[in-house]
């Protein structure tokens, strides 16, 4: 399987990473990642549980046989290593596991959200493609179809002089919960973090057929980006590469103008 391009499998409570894809956090963590194929890594917090070595499988947490979805983790790391295979990779769709208790924790009801908003739910891939790093330097992920179209939209805008840099692409249904309780320690409300944010289970990155783009000395999701070629450029062209904006002003989703979002739709 050398030369495949490499990639994050998905479960619904764990990730499986490439191993030198992250840092350590730690000189245990170090040793074992140094030597690691992957590193499973904990969808809630981010908590490094257990690296994949040549001899097994080394515990990076205490009583690691106890972690919730550990048997699906590993059944799908097997799986992926097993019966990889170039040109015959399909992307499923995973369960919409534990959407309820996240949506009860914002004490969001499913229905009247979606009948409001006119979102519908998103679940997330069971595999995602490296598509290179954002501006921050951070591995990121995109469903295999966008990463590609990412790829070719990034190459054709630089060959017109345009630079366009990724900020962020697929985002787990934990980490847009995470977002949230992160707003709401800062003293926001629930409504206020709507008018930026999707609830969790209704944002288009978790398909990682979304992502969020900038361009140098600009900053991150600011509605100024409407104004620089970067954004020119898009509106002109990233139809061709199947990108669309998805939250013009006034749409119908009640989110505010946002001119830096663009998923991948295909070209039909």
């Amino acid at each position: 399987m050398r030369g495949l391009p490499q990639r994050l499998i998905n479960t619904p409570d764990i990730e499986i990473w490439p191993a030198g894809l992250l840092k350590a956090r730690g000189n245990h963590d170090a040793r074992a990642i140094a030597r690691a194929r992957h590193v499973l890594r904990r969808k809630r917090d981010g908590r490094y549980l257990a690296a994949d070595l040549p001899e097994g499988l080394q515990p990076l947490v205490w009583q690691l046989r106890l972690e919730p979805g550990l048997g699906a983790a590993l059944d799908a790391m097997e799986s992926d290593v097993m019966h990889r295979r170039p040109g015959l990779e399909h992307v499923r769709a995973l369960p919409l596991d534990r959407l309820h208790e996240r949506l009860d924790q914002l004490g969001l009801a499913e229905e009247s959200y979606a009948e409001r908003t006119r979102l519908t739910l998103v679940a997330e891939p069971d595999w995602l493609a490296l598509a290179g790093f954002d501006r921050y330097q951070r591995p990121l992920w995109l469903h295999n179809d966008a990463a590609r179209a990412w790829s070719h939209m990034r190459d054709g805008a630089m060959r017109d002089g345009v630079v366009l840099e990724a900020i962020s692409g697929y985002r787990s249904h934990d980490y847009q919960l995470g977002i949230f309780e992160r707003k709401l320690a800062r003293g926001l409300s629930v409504d206020e973090i709507l008018n930026v944010n999707a609830a969790p289970g209704f944002s288009e990155h978790h398909s990682g057929l979304a992502l969020d783009i900038a361009t140098p000395g600009e900053p991150p999701a600011e509605e100024s980006f409407e104004h620089t070629p970067a954004f020119a450029w898009l509106r002109t062209n990233a139809r061709a590469y199947g990108f669309h904006l998805s939250y013009p002003r006034d749409n119908p989703h009640g989110i505010v103008y946002e001119p830096w979002h663009w998923a991948w739709r295909g070209h039909g």
